[in-house]
């Protein structure tokens, strides 16, 4: 049996329109790994007015021990 976590990364726009995750995924990424979880997807729902993502979620899962 596994379990799941999303953890949702917004994003900030910037000057024309550029957009940046507001924290740094790597770092989301390998701390998550530390604790035993796998990466499993990087989602970008739909887009906002923009026509650019407003977030994506970070999908894990990891074995559920017991």
């Amino acid at each position: 049996m596994f379990e799941y976590k999303f953890v949702k990364v917004e994003m900030k726009y910037e000057f024309m329109g550029r957009a940046n995750p507001a924290e740094n995924h790597h770092e989301i990424i390998k701390n998550h790994a530390s604790e035993g979880w796998r990466l499993v997807q990087v989602f970008a729902p739909a887009v906002g007015a923009t026509g650019m993502a407003e977030f994506y979620e970070i999908i894990f899962e990891r074995i559920i021990q017991g």
